[in-house]
């Protein structure tokens, strides 16, 4: 049987060293030994898990947070409810159900779901069962409304570059292989208008990571946001400004060498907000914000308070741990950050700041 192992070393022998990007990009989304096309990576018996399977608190706080954004934007009579790489539907799910109280806003939504992977897709369908979403490939697809959207974790499974710098310049990290093993190497130095701006935060050595398809996703979003309403929440790990290699593979919820097992490993790197922000204009966008902040802001304790009395025992244990995990500094609180962005005319998101 081929392995996607295989077949990229077949395409190395024909075209030479692999870009980042590309292996990335083959091994995710191959169409038939690709890891997001041919299984769900969620949950506990997946390779990682997220914060809508952490609780219920995170989708049902997303939720209210957009509602009352529609609701000081004048309430729409028609909108598109979306989120990018929505897993298996959970937050979505959590979403619409804390929103269910909000009179008109679930009747003007119009669902969206940004998902290319067909079994993910079949998943969505089974835990929206009764909400009728549509889905399409990119943000380019989504109509010419206000447009309420959110993207947990999405923008770090997008596929990077990653360049190193010495005195003359900038060269690329590339992937061959020996001995039916992959392995990376450096490229030719080339220019790279791309990297311009971090010749100045920058030294001999220092290892740069870009990550091309960012604005184009980016900008429908924006346009759309800046030019009809709404609002997008992003939420992600990474920092303002990328630096260092951040390129990481998962699974069985355990690190391993991302060159190790093609298609059987989730691969991503971390988040470059700036990048995000710069793509952003028109719209306007909120500060950085870490998740645990957010969340409080928004509530969360209360919210965990109230769903306690009615628990004891191991549930409440466990409940008790996942207000933890989405919230404490050490663990999930620090790691993921928020940004909102909005409309030039509008005031910044609730629990986010200018």
């Amino acid at each position: 049987m081929t392995t996607l192992l295989d077949t990229i070393i077949s395409r190395i022998r024909a075209n030479g060293p692999m870009r980042l990007d590309d292996y990335m990009t083959t091994c995710m989304l191959h169409p038939t030994l690709g890891y997001y096309t041919t299984r769900d990576p969620f949950g506990t018996h997946g390779d990682f898990v997220t914060a809508p399977e952490v609780s219920q608190m995170f989708g049902e706080l997303i939720g209210l947070c957009l509602a009352q954004i529609w609701l000081s934007q004048g309430a729409p009579a028609r909108f598109t409810l979306a989120e990018l790489g929505p897993g298996r539907g959970t937050l979505m799910a959590d979403l619409l159900r804390a929103v269910q109280k909000v009179p008109g806003f679930v009747e003007a939504a119009e669902i969206v779901l940004i998902e290319a992977s067909p079994t993910l897709r079949d998943i969505q369908s089974a835990t929206l069962n009764g909400h009728s979403p549509r889905w399409v490939e990119t943000p380019e697809d989504l109509d010419d409304q206000p447009l309420y959207l959110v993207a947990n974790e999405f923008f770090d499974a997008l596929p990077v570059r990653q360049f190193v710098r010495d005195k003359e310049g900038w060269r690329e990290r590339l992937i061959s292989h020996s001995n039916g093993a992959l392995s990376f190497g450096l490229g030719p130095r080339l220019p790279q208008p791309a990297l311009d701006d971090r010749l100045d935060d920058t030294a001999d050595g220092d290892l740069v990571e870009d990550c091309p398809p960012l604005t184009g996703y980016m900008r429908p979003i924006s346009h759309r946001i800046a030019t009809f309403g709404g609002a997008a929440l992003i939420i992600d790990y990474g920092d303002w400004r990328s630096l260092g290699d951040t390129l990481q593979a998962l699974q069985g919820h355990k690190p391993t060498n991302p060159l190790i097992a093609p298609g059987r490993c989730d691969l991503t790197a971390h988040v470059d907000f700036e990048k995000l922000a710069l793509a952003a204009a028109p719209a306007k966008h909120s500060r950085v914000t870490p998740q645990g902040v957010f969340l409080e802001r928004l509530g969360i304790t209360q919210r965990a308070q109230a769903l306690a009395k009615a628990m004891s025992g191991t549930a409440l244990e466990t409940h008790i741990a996942a207000h933890r995990r989405l919230t404490h500094p050490s663990e999930m609180g620090n790691l993921f950050k928020v940004m909102g962005l909005y409309p030039p005319t509008q005031p910044p998101l609730p629990g986010l700041e200018p």
